[in-house]
């Protein structure tokens, strides 16, 4: 019996993924079990490649072993070769293994380029992940310097892949500010080497010595790197159905699938058989490959048209099976189960399908269907879909447009572009276009289906050509065109005209070429069993290639049992169920749970003028690319890591329909479904501080459930210790939110809070976290926790320049502790025309002699003073190198800010070239005489200068101008 190497199909093949993962693994004794790694059809044959994936993984087990105290290791893994390498006496057939379930792929490249090992993820922290990317020359050995020891990396990747371990490294923030020191990102702590500055020109790096502290954040400036010593002493972390009823609606139905996928989405050269079965099976035919155009029509002639009776789906696995035998080995045999009738003996042939090595899939048909269905997809590593009787959601349809070999390269796939239907009343019509876009167009089909009679059916090209050539199908309801060549790129319109029926349309196409890869959308969710009150999270991974495609519209319609829809608006925005933002995967929480039962997912994707295709490196789920080192007190720098270029189309057209399978509810209540579901847990909650006090927070919004509706207040607590914030979250210190109004699910939250003064001292870590309250005081897990470390920086000592002057008459002190010290002198504006030098100095880290001046016109009011201390500050600049004097406003226009902010530099006439005198200030008052100064809605500073409010009027403003003297 001859090697297989094209794909065995009974009838049907493979459904898009419908969990996160079909891994084959299992743990058995402490050892991993049936781990799959797939070498990609575009690797170059090499047999020492086999030879360097065994090693890695033999070296990687010990190395396991010991990092997870001797609780696991690897026990045995297959390698899938590809089809187009030679075969060899000691390659086996495959059983369950495929390039879809593949648990590592190596490829010729990296999906975030540089051979670097990337684990592709898509859900939360501690989810599993889809799989592992490695590359020829990474196993080769060519990167050791750059990602270290292959089995060491791999094992860094399997914890990503198999318990959903996010890295402790940060890629943008390297250093952090803890007790006063600043410390490099690190785990352990107890990592020795040493920060210095990096200069990379071309393809190499330089040192330039120690690293600078920038002296407003106390970290280090860019450029700073840390270096680890090369020794350390400390460890570091790492298938038919023949009694389809009695309803003939869904026999028709059925094989307008079966059509679809017969004429187009099987790819060319697979072998199909067809077996039909009620309480007995039969062949309708035997294993035939497709080849051709003929082949395709003439299986389609052997489609049921009839049913009957019970079910047995024993029988017809039984009859796929011994048909498969004839031919070759069942082992890696794709099956696609169809039914929509009950079986209550379907438990008798698992061991028989165990045994068989075959993939099942299966399509549950209306509500009646065998509920254990689904155990032969998860005993066989297959998936499950589900079809309701609602014929406009074309959800039968969808389910057979998604099948393809599991095994096939992604050039050959059958891609769905859309998916429509609708209830037409009489003469009505049903009007839309298709995107054709630039990487599909190949073997492009339109399909029509009906329920009653044929509709008028118009179509036309981009170009404005009106397409005739249908053909029709009345026996089975439907037509169909196939574009010839390659379908022209742009809009394809329709119009579809029926009296009171049904009417569907479909359309898919292939890659217009077998080097560009064709924008694919690949649905998921985490569980196949969603247990009320948990939510089931639907995921959606767009993808160019290995390119994620940002800022499309996702959609996912999500039908129960009972017929009803809910339509759910997928995000990658980072927060709620979305793990990280800007990854082409979209997210999102379903909670509308209506019945128990199946409900199926649908996927639509839209590109439009705002979505982008953008080459970039993951934040997180990669190996880290190690700096340098630092060998026997020798610096050694590898190259810079390579820049990926970003690519961003700004009119990125595109649309996509795919079905995302099934999954199954238990424990819904009956309505009214009471309030269970809290508020989703914030992840990206972000604090930083300004100046002595004010911490400055920002999060996305949870919803009311999860992440839909609006919450109804948060809690927020700080603690100096992480520990007690997170374990005693409750007894920690809680901030006054009385103000903070919860916005909407997905909206950006600004808050800001100050801290008590002289609670926390110089170089004090605070952590804060959030909880989210809803309506029915149900309250979310406690955020991530975030952290910011009171900094206040030191003062320059003084210069030369710094010489005191004469001491005015009388002076009012005010000690502000902590920050500064003020010494604010009582003069009138008038009085100081004469002088020509600024009496600011530095006295004991205090600057003092600081002149505020106070308008003549403002009536005599001796709290102005004490309000002038607090309005108007001297403190180093915000930004480094920056001296703008500025006015600190988070209010609208019109509104009273806070202060004013003036640099010590800019008072003391260093920045004169960029921004004028200090002197050379305006000062701006309201016609009201009786306003005070110290009112920041009459004061705007810009450049330097006191301007008119772009949002007040003019008339009526008075100004006068300083001459020589420094009015601060």
């Amino acid at each position: 019996m001859g090697s297989l190497k094209s794909p065995v199909f009974i009838l049907v093949l493979y459904l898009l993924e419908g969990v996160l993962s079909n891994s084959l693994i299992q743990l058995n004794n402490n050892g991993y079990e049936g781990i799959v790694i797939a070498i990609d059809h575009n690797v170059p044959e090499d047999e020492a490649l086999i030879q360097q994936i065994k090693d890695m993984v033999t070296r990687a087990s010990p190395y396991l072993f010991e990092a997870t105290g001797k609780r696991f290791y690897f026990k045995n893994v297959a390698i899938l070769i590809p089809e187009n390498w030679k075969t060899k006496p000691d390659y086996e057939r495959p059983k369950l293994e495929t390039f879809k379930n593949a648990d590592v792929l190596v490829s010729a490249t990296s999906p975030v380029g540089n051979d670097q090992p990337y684990t592709e993820h898509v859900g939360a922290c501690g989810e599993k992940g889809i799989r592992i990317h490695l590359t020829p020359d990474f196993l080769a050995g060519k990167r050791l310097d750059v990602y270290g020891p292959q089995e060491r990396s791999f094992v860094h990747e399997w914890a990503h892949f198999r318990w959903g371990v996010f890295d402790e490294y940060n890629k943008e923030e390297k250093f952090y500010l803890s007790k006063g020191r600043v410390e490099a990102v690190r785990c352990s702590a107890a990592i020795t080497g040493k920060n210095k500055v990096r200069r990379c020109q071309g393809g190499s790096c330089v040192n330039e010595g120690a690293c600078r502290k920038d002296k407003l954040t106390g970290l280090y400036q860019e450029n700073c790197v840390f270096l680890p010593d090369k020794q350390q002493s400390e460890k570091a972390s790492i298938m038919y159905d023949q009694t389809i009823g009695s309803n003939d609606n869904r026999l028709n139905r059925m094989n307008q699938a079966s059509k679809l996928f017969l004429l187009q989405t099987v790819e060319q050269g697979s072998w199909v058989g067809m077996v039909a079965f009620d309480s007995a099976a039969y062949i309708k035919s035997e294993l035939k490959q497709i080849n051709s155009a003929a082949d395709r029509d003439l299986l389609t002639k052997t489609l049921p048209t009839v049913s009957s009776g019970r079910t047995s789906i024993c029988s017809g696995l039984q009859a796929a099976f011994t048909m498969i035998k004839k031919k070759y080995p069942t082992d890696g045999s794709e099956i696609v189960l169809l039914t929509d009738g009950e079986d209550s003996t379907i438990s008798t042939c698992f061991d028989l399908v165990k045994k068989s090595g075959a993939i099942i899939h299966t399509v549950a048909l209306g509500p009646a269907a065998a509920k254990e269905l689904e155990q032969l997809s998860k005993m066989t590593g297959g998936l499950q879909t589900y079809a309701s009787d609602q014929a406009q959601n074309n959800g039968l349809v969808d389910a057979f447009a998604a099948l393809s070999s599991g095994n096939g390269a992604v050039s050959q796939r059958s891609i769905q572009l859309e998916s429509r239907g609708v209830n037409l009343q009489k003469n009505q019509w049903m009007n839309g276009s298709v995107v054709v876009d630039s990487t599909v167009g190949k073997d492009t089909l339109f399909l029509v289906t009906w329920t009653t009679q044929a509709p008028q059916i118009l179509l036309w090209d981009p170009s404005g050509t009106k397409q005739g050539g249908f053909v029709v199908d009345t026996t089975a309801k439907m037509a169909y065109l196939q574009v010839p060549g390659i379908a022209k790129v742009g809009f394809w319109k329709y119009s579809l005209q029926a009296s009171s029926q049904t009417l569907t349309l479909t359309v898919t196409s292939r890659a217009a070429s077998a080097t560009l890869p064709p924008i694919t959308v690949t649905p998921v969710v985490n569980q196949n069993t969603g247990t009320f009150p948990n939510p089931v999270i639907v995921y959606a991974t767009i993808r160019q290639g290995a390119t994620p495609i940002l800022r499309a519209s996702v959609t996912a319609l999500i039908e129960s049992v009972n017929g009803k829809t809910e339509t759910l608006e997928l995000l990658d925005n980072g927060a709620g169920a979305d793990a990280t933002k800007n990854d082409g995967v979209y997210s999102r929480y379903f909670t509308a749970f209506d019945t128990n039962g199946r409900y199926s997912i649908k996927i639509w994707a839209l590109g439009g003028v705002t979505a982008e295709r953008q080459r970039t490196s993951p934040q997180k789920n990669t190996a880290k690319y190690i700096d340098g080192w630092i060998e026997n007190g020798e610096i050694k720098f590898n190259p810079p890591q390579p820049e990926t270029n970003n690519v961003q189309d700004k009119q990125l057209c595109f649309s996509r329909t795919s079905s995302g399978g099934s999954f199954t509810a238990s424990n819904v209540p009956s309505a009214p479904i009471p309030d269970l579901l809290p508020p989703c847990r914030i992840t990206d909650l972000k604090a930083s501080i300004q100046g002595r006090n004010l911490v400055n927070l920002t999060w996305t919004a949870p919803g009311d459930d999860y992440d839909h509706g609006t919450a109804s207040k948060y809690i927020i607590r700080i603690s100096t210790s992480i520990a007690d914030l997170r374990d005693k979250f409750n007894t920690s210190v809680q901030v006054n939110t009385t103000s903070l109004i919860p916005k909407e699910a997905n909206s950006e939250e600004i808050f800001e809070f100050e801290l008590e003064d002289n609670s926390f001292g110089n170089g004090t870590d605070i952590f804060i976290a959030i909880q989210a309250v809803d309506k029915s005081n149900l309250k979310s897990e406690i955020s991530n926790i975030a952290r910011v470390s009171l900094f206040i920086p030191t003062e320059e000592p003084p210069t030369s320049e710094d010489t005191v002057p004469p001491c005015p008459e009388v002076s009012v002190n005010s000690t502000i502790p902590g920050i500064h010290v003020l010494k604010i002198m009582w003069k009138w504006l008038g009085e100081m025309q004469g002088s020509d030098t600024s009496l600011v100095r530095l006295s004991e880290n205090g600057y003092e002699d600081i002149i505020i001046a106070i308008d003549p016109a403002v009536p005599e009011d001796e709290t102005i003073i004490e309000r002038i201390k607090a309005d108007v500050k001297i403190a180093p600049p915000v930004l480094e190198g920056r001296d703008e004097p500025y006015t600190r406003q988070f209010t609208e226009c019109g509104e009273k800010a806070e202060y004013i902010h003036f640099t010590p530099d800019f008072i003391l006439g260093k920045k004169g070239n960029e921004y004028g005198p200090s002197g050379d200030v305006f000062l701006e008052k309201k016609t009201a005489l009786n306003t005070k100064l110290s009112r920041m809605n009459d004061l705007h500073v810009l450049s330097g200068r006191f301007l008119q409010s772009s949002c007040m009027p003019s008339r009526g403003m008075s100004k006068e101008k300083t001459h020589s003297f420094n009015p601060g």
